[in-house]
């Protein structure tokens, strides 16, 4: 079943409600306007709109597993990079954070030291660094788990 994105409830109208109380008769009927809810709009993590996956600190057997300490590394300073992914990419944060900000979006992932994240294929985004980054990297054939 697809989503939608709203969900939506009935919304309840006028009511009444008796009441009858001995020790206060002032109060033999009581109207109550009662709101329910019109409609909630779940908005969805860029993560998810984008397909961008990701685990946060990442446990030593899971780098291990992946064979993290091979892949090759790539560091910079403070910068801002447009960027577009040609291919799956695994990478996993050892120094720093990067803001990715997906083409057309103002919105923005954030990712920092201990992260491992896979941007998929054809995706763009400008990748904002605000200190000393390091990570390593790796590519990926399509459909390959990580």
């Amino acid at each position: 079943m697809a989503a939608t994105g709203m969900i939506t409830a009935p919304s309840f109208g006028f009511f009444s409600v008796n009441r009858s109380n001995r020790a206060s008769s002032k109060f033999r009927s009581i109207n109550v306007q009662c709101h329910g809810v019109k409609g909630m709009h779940v908005e969805k993590s860029l993560e998810e709109l984008y397909n961008v996956k990701v685990e946060r600190e990442v446990p030593r057997n899971r780098l291990d597993e992946l064979g993290v300490s091979r892949w090759s590394v790539w560091k910079t300073g403070k910068c801002k990079l447009p960027w577009d992914w040609q291919v799956d990419q695994l990478v996993y944060i050892e120094e720093g954070e990067v803001r990715v900000v997906p083409e057309g979006s103002e919105r923005y992932m954030r990712f920092v030291a201990g992260d491992l994240v896979r941007y998929p294929k054809w995706f763009e985004a400008d990748l904002f660094f605000n200190g000393p980054y390091q990570e390593r990297y790796s590519f990926r054939a399509y459909g390959d788990d990580y």
